[in-house]
C-alpha cells in the first residue's frame, strides 16, 4: 500500500483526500489512498514519516509552506526561484529518508489564470504575503504584469508592499488584477473577506481568489455584485494535483 497525503495546521477546507480518493476509484487502483494530516508543530515533520512508513509523497498547505523549506534535502529550481513549498517528493532508501520539494502553485496559477487575461491586466494586487502569494508574484511578474502585494501589517523596507488601508478609489483605478492568496473567506470561516473597498470595484476589474472552498466566497460575491470578472482556486487545484501525482511517481 502506497500513502499520499496533505501536511497542514487545519484542513477542514480540503477537497484533497476526495479528488484522489476518487481518482484512485476510477483507474481501479486499490494499492494507494490519500490522507490529510494535521500538524500542529514542524518539528514532528521526520517522527511522522518514520512512523507512516508507506508515506511516498505530501502535498502542503498553510501555514507551512515556506516553514517546511528547513526540513527538506532539496528543492526543485522554480521551489527555490519562490522559496515556497506544496508537493513533496518522498525517497525512502534503507530506512533514510529524502525530501524533494516543489511548487505546483506555479504551474495551477498560470494555467488557470492565462485564459482571462486582458490587455487591461497591467497591474495587480497580491492579497497576502504568505506562499502562495510567492508564486502568483513569480506567474505575474513573468507575464510582464506589475505586482504589488496587500499585507495586514506594515513592512519595512519594502516599497511593493501596501496595506489595506493604502486601498482607494484611484488605486483600484489603475489596479484591474485582484488575486487573493490569504485563507480569507475559507470554510469554515466564510463570513470573512479581505477588507477591501468594494465600491470602487466594477466591470473592469478581474478578481482571482485562490479560495475554492466555497465555491463563491464572500469577495468573490462582492466582486460579482459590483459586475467584475471573478474566478476561484477550484481548477488552480485540479492542475495542481494532477501535477502532484505526475512528481511523486516518476
Amino acid at each position: 500500500m502506497k500513502t499520499f497525503g496533505l501536511i497542514g495546521e487545519s484542513l477542514q477546507h480540503s477537497f484533497s483526500k476526495q479528488y484522489f480518493t476518487d481518482k484512485f476509484k476510477r483507474n481501479n487502483w486499490n494499492d494507494v489512498k490519500y490522507e490529510l494530516f494535521e500538524i500542529t508543530e514542524l518539528g514532528e515533520l521526520n517522527t511522522f514519516l518514520q512512523n507512516n512508513e508507506t508515506l511516498c509523497g505530501l502535498n502542503v498547505t498553510i501555514p507551512y509552506k515556506q516553514s517546511i523549506l528547513s526540513y527538506l534535502d532539496e528543492l526543485d529550481e522554480t521551489a527555490k526561484i519562490v522559496s515556497a513549498v506544496n508537493c513533496i517528493k518522498i525517497i525512502r532508501n534503507k530506512g533514510a529518508l529524502y525530501l524533494k520539494g516543489y511548487n505546483t502553485d506555479i504551474l495551477g496559477f498560470s494555467s488557470a489564470i492565462k485564459p482571462f487575461l486582458e490587455s487591461s491586466h497591467q497591474k495587480a494586487l497580491i492579497l497576502g504575503t504568505g506562499g502562495a502569494s510567492k508564486a502568483v508574484y513569480y506567474v505575474l511578474n513573468q507575464l510582464g504584469i506589475d505586482c504589488y502585494f496587500v499585507s495586514q501589517t506594515k513592512r519595512e523596507k519594502q516599497t511593493n508592499t501596501f496595506q489595506y488601508s493604502d486601498i482607494n478609489e484611484i488605486m483600484l483605478s489603475s489596479f484591474k488584477l485582484i488575486v487573493n492568496t490569504t485563507p480569507l473567506g475559507m470554510y469554515p470561516n466564510v463570513s470573512t473577506c479581505p477588507e477591501l473597498p468594494f465600491q470602487y470595484i466594477n466591470e473592469t476589474h478581474f478578481v482571482f481568489d485562490l479560495v475554492y472552498n466555497p465555491e463563491e466566497t464572500l469577495l468573490i460575491k462582492k466582486s460579482k455584485e459590483k459586475g467584475a470578472l471573478t474566478q476561484n482556486g477550484l481548477s488552480m487545484l485540479y492542475l495542481q494535483a494532477e501535477k502532484g501525482w505526475e512528481i511523486w511517481n516518476t
